[in-house]
């Protein structure tokens, strides 16, 4: 397939989409309308709405990036945008409905039916365009050819990702290389060529995208490039050097007209730190509501087996590494409790109580930080929050250990439903625990979340390694 051909498919793709949008949420309206009020007869209200809510998703998904091409992109991020931009839309005409006071001529079903409907639409059938396009692109259709100049670790990385990526529709034409020693030789099932060679092979096969791959040390090199190619029309990207990197949610921004790459970056911000908020707030709400019982009943066996406080209070560090007080039901006797300084309980250990054993083995013992999730210092979903005097001894010890805090602590994490809770005596332990947390953060989603709620509930309450 020519470049033209290329161009018309993917311009066709967006105009498409544009059209199944505005159809699509018209004919959601109007079934709903049907279901819900009897009749496909529109009132004007609900017609001008119509016709001013597709107004308003053809200009904010234009704006949003929606239809530009998705890829090789994150498929999860394009539901966030597409949530996103459709939330906007509703706002705006939810104002616009009210300062024209006419919010009461709508039926607050029927908006509530349609927005939910439609959202589900807009993500749906773009799935099933996907499903489509990554067939057709596994069949050696619709590919867009590439050619990577560095033949050299990070060019056969780069290549080896894409290889094993095939539904992102990338084909790779050729490898350049400056390196005598490499020319001649096959990677990835293409061929590296001789750099003297690559504008007549860009000119002569209709190459429109070079990716250059060479560290940071050429970057004279890099300029040399940009400048033997500043006669031809092809789109030309640079790989950065950054696979020896831990990579944390990275991203790029500019910054006062900057490009700056950002290596370890949080997931929760925008959009989705109002999604989290959202998801802790609400739950831990009616989670409260429901454990009470087993609160009050848990609480009155701590006080009548021992003296103390029923609530024990501990300083650890939270979002950014900000210190927060977490609440845990009081386990230990109380002579033995502190606020800095943690001896981590071990197996038949003196210091905790027969009803401290039990809640502790159960994880009850950490029901009250729901009470935390509610006051915001922590969610319900993140790496478990360690006392000051841990994350002190291992920060230097495990690689990237501080990162974990680039989320909020949570009740349970990836790391405790994979068995990394309780006592960690070992450097092996901590190390393992850390780097299931960083898992998590690197892969953060509403979906995951909830998946280690529902894990949790089957198997994350009761662990050999807790006591």
């Amino acid at each position: 397939m020519n470049s033209s051909s290329r161009n018309a498919l993917s311009n066709g793709i967006n105009y498409i989409a544009q059209f199944l949008d505005i159809a699509g949420l018209s004919l959601i309206s109007v079934l709903v309308h049907w279901w819900y009020l009897g009749g496909t007869k529109l009132s004007n209200d609900y017609t001008y709405s119509i016709i001013f809510t597709s107004f308003l998703v053809f200009l904010i998904f234009q704006n949003f990036g929606i239809y530009s091409s998705w890829r090789g992109r994150s498929k999860l991020k394009r539901v966030q945008v597409i949530t996103g931009g459709w939330f906007l839309c509703l706002v705006i005409l939810v104002l616009f409905t009210a300062l024209l006071k006419s919010t009461a001529n709508y039926s607050r079903v029927w908006f509530v039916t349609w927005s939910v409907g439609t959202l589900l639409y807009l993500n749906l059938y773009r799935f099933i365009l996907d499903l489509l396009l990554r067939y057709s692109r596994r069949k050696g259709w619709n590919h867009k050819n590439i050619v990577i100049f560095g033949a050299g670790e990070l060019g056969q990385n780069v290549a080896e990702r894409i290889s094993n990526a095939d539904w992102i529709g990338f084909k790779i034409k050729a490898f350049f290389d400056d390196d005598t020693l490499k020319i001649g030789k096959k990677l990835c099932g293409a061929e590296v060529l001789d750099s003297k060679k690559l504008e007549s092979f860009l000119r002569e096969e209709d190459i429109k995208e070079l990716w250059i791959a060479l560290p940071f040390r050429d970057e004279e090199r890099v300029k040399e490039l940009l400048f033997e190619l500043r006669h031809m029309s092809i789109s030309i990207k640079f790989i950065p050097d950054i696979f020896g990197f831990r990579l944390l949610n990275q991203k790029i921004s500019e910054v006062a007209g900057i490009p700056v790459l950002q290596i370890n970056g949080t997931p929760i911000q925008g959009f989705n730190r109002v999604l989290k908020e959202l998801e802790d707030r609400i739950l831990s709400f009616f989670i409260l509501i429901a454990i009470s019982p087993f609160l009050f009943i848990i609480a009155i066996a701590i006080k009548l087996e021992s003296r103390g406080p029923i609530l024990f209070k501990q300083i650890r560090n939270g979002w950014d590494g900000k210190t927060i007080k977490v609440y845990k039901f009081r386990s230990m006797k109380v002579e033995d409790s502190g606020l800095e300084k943690l001896t981590q309980a071990t197996k038949n250990d003196s210091r905790v109580t027969k009803v401290g054993s039990f809640i502790r083995r159960t994880s009850l013992d950490e029901l009250p930080q729901f009470i935390n999730v509610l006051q915001g210092r922590m969610s319900i979903v993140g790496p478990r929050p360690h006392v000051v005097s841990q994350n002190e001894e291992y920060k230097d010890q495990v690689n990237h250990y501080m990162q974990r805090h680039r989320v909020k602590p949570g009740i349970t994490g990836w790391a405790q439903i994979n068995g990394f809770r309780g006592e960690t005596d070992t450097l092996e332990k901590m190390s393992k625990r850390v780097e299931y947390d960083l898992y998590y953060i690197e892969n953060w989603s509403l979906g995951l979340d909830l998946k280690i709620i529902l894990l949790t509930i089957f198997k994350g309450f009761i662990n050999e390694n807790a006591y």
